[in-house]
């Protein structure tokens, strides 16, 4: 699979953003109809200041009692006009807020519904970019682009109506002199997709190789890979900042250029304007309103321009978010399903490499059977791990075959996988909630009986020493984490266990006492542990052997150290030590 994530499409976007309009679309009306109102009243006090201008300069009749009636009549209107923007506001921020809710919610929903063997290869840093800073961009244009911009918008139809409807030969001036923002926005959009896009996915390189660092950091130090490490980071920063930076030159030629061109239609008005004026085919008031409007249109022209560039990285997080919906779950190649055998697990000829240009594993026979425990033993790099994760669906072998019941474990989905075969391994993760939410997740329906019975079958000591027990929010070391994670393994109750070095972080005679308390509550299960602590593989049914990609010895303990091949070996050493 590629470790490119996909990026949706512009129409894709278009058509999710509509669907999340859509779900909200009673707001959305109000929103418009709030809006059409304020502006519609917002046109009212320039039109009453050219009839001020009008009557001042007829001077018949009571003047001054008509222009007193005229700024009240601007005032209240314009008041009007205060208090209908800030209702369609409020309107708009809180259907922003939904909206933002439920597109974290579905990013969320389709992370969580990804088969274990897709999510496993997506590339973490590119994940988690997505799901925070991605989201966290379409959640903040959610809450503001959309009522500012439907706002903007209205407002300036209004405004372009009202000068047309006012003066058509003075309205047409203003339209032909904004042709200049028509022109600047045109040349931004046919460049700002790609770049935008750019630095999105450059930031989360960056946030993959500061992420990866951390992780690694012991690692790093012991094998003095630091100047290695640095020149990734280096690497990747340089490149983050040349998007960012072509990011900025479209903003500094796109700025200067709308703030010119927005300025020509009131200049066109005012020139053409005192020439009609002269000419006695327009009044003054005319003129002034018609220059009111088109220079109260520069705000909303100039409210869009901001968004307009904000939009193409609020577009281009969209378009990355909504991405995950196209990566592909399902694989084209399905294993047949054999003949029904239970829950027999069996592995034929099975050749799998990471990269394809070496097989980390190579001809692997192996069944075990229902109830079985299996000891994986062997070197480092022999290939145990990566059997671990064939056995579990985690990968598909190049060759050959990896079935349960005889159906290929990869194709079962992943409620039924999970009914199946748990992969437990060094990695764990202890949310910051209480140990009863921690624990629950595993069991929604389990009791407080049943969360102290599997904290108990695990070998937890600290549970006393909480404050609060079980509603508790935890802060714990990785021993503790991981007899959390076994725990949660006792609660799901799965029909078989492979346990990937799951026990390595705990001191060997609570490592020991956890392994014998897991083999009481799993009497009749699989277990498949994968050891690099001999004892273990001692208690085990059957011992597989693997050496550099291949299995090189499978029985018993007794059996093998009496043929005294690679295992007797390790177990004399082991032993003796």
């Amino acid at each position: 699979m590629s470790r490119q994530m996909p990026v949706a499409s512009p129409a894709e976007v278009r058509a999710a953003a509509m669907r999340d309009l859509g779900a909200d679309r009673w707001a959305v009306v109000r929103l418009v109809l709030v809006n059409g109102l304020a502006a519609g009243a917002g046109l009212v006090g320039p039109l009453l200041l050219g009839r001020i201008i009008d009557t001042i300069q007829a001077g018949s009749g009571n003047v001054l009692s008509a222009v007193d009636r005229l700024a009240f009549g601007a005032l209240v209107f314009t008041v009007v006009q205060m208090v209908l923007s800030w209702w369609a506001l409020k309107i708009g921020y809180r259907f922003g807020e939904r909206t933002a809710a439920r597109v974290r919610e579905r990013f969320l929903l389709r992370t969580l519904a990804l088969p274990p063997r897709v999510a496993d290869h997506l590339p973490a840093g590119d994940l988690i970019a997505r799901g925070s800073t991605d989201a966290s961009l379409v959640a903040l244009t959610l809450r503001s682009a959309v009522p500012e911009v439907l706002v903007a918008v209205v407002h300036a139809l209004f405004l372009v109506v009202a000068v047309l409807v006012l003066d058509p030969r003075l309205g047409l001036c203003g339209l032909v002199c904004l042709v200049g923002v028509g022109a600047a926005v045109r040349w931004y959009m046919r460049r700002a997709r790609p770049v935008y896009l750019a630095v999105a996915a450059t930031g989360a390189e960056v946030a993959g190789v500061v992420a990866s660092n951390a992780k690694g950091a012991r690692t790093i130090e012991l094998l003095a890979l630091e100047e290695r490490r640095t020149e990734v980071s280096e690497a990747a920063i340089a490149e983050s900042r040349s998007a960012r930076l072509g990011a900025l030159w479209l903003r500094t030629v796109l700025f200067p250029w709308s703030e010119i061109a927005l300025a020509l239609p009131v200049v066109g008005v005012l020139l053409v304007g005192f020439t009609l004026y002269t000419r006695d085919l327009v009044t003054l008031g005319v003129v002034i309103t018609a220059t009111v409007y088109l220079r109260q249109l520069v705000g909303p022209l100039d409210t869009l321009m901001l968004w307009i560039e904000q939009l193409q990285g609020a577009g281009a997080s969209y378009a990355r978010v909504e991405g995950l919906a196209d990566v592909p779950t399902a694989e084209s190649h399905v294993t047949p399903v054999a003949e029904n055998t239970g829950d027999r697990i069996r592995v034929e000829n099975a050749h799998y490499s990471y990269t394809g240009a070496r097989d980390v594993l190579r001809g692997i026979d192996l069944v075990v059977q229902p109830g079985e425990r299996l000891a994986i033993v062997g070197t480092s790099g022999a290939g145990k791990s990566t059997l671990a994760r064939l056995l579990a669906g985690l990968d598909r072998p190049h060759t050959g075959s990896v079935t349960i019941g005889g159906t290929a474990v990869v194709d079962l989905p992943p409620d039924q996988l999970r009914e199946h075969v748990v992969l437990i391994t060094q990695d764990h993760h202890v949310f910051h909630d209480t140990l009863r939410d921690n624990l629950l997740i595993a069991k929604p329906t389990a009791t407080d009986e049943d969360l102290y019975a599997a904290l108990s079958v695990v070998g937890v000591d600290w549970l006393d020493d909480l404050p609060d027990g079980l509603d508790t929010e935890l802060d714990l070391d990785d021993a503790s984490a991981q007899q959390l994670s076994l725990a949660r393994v006792v609660l799901a109750d799965p029909h078989t266990l492979i346990l990937d070095e799951a026990t390595a972080l705990l001191d060997p005679k609570t490592a020991r006492q956890t392994e014998q308390s897991l083999g009481a509550v799993l009497e009749g299960r699989t277990v498949i542990a994968i050891a690099h602590r001999l004892q273990t593989a001692h208690d085990a049914d059957r011992i597989a052997v693997m050496d550099a990609g291949r299995l090189v010895e499978l029985g018993t303990h007794d059996d093998l150290v009496t043929a005294n091949g690679p295992y007797g070996r390790l177990w004399r050493t082991w032993h003796a030590q």
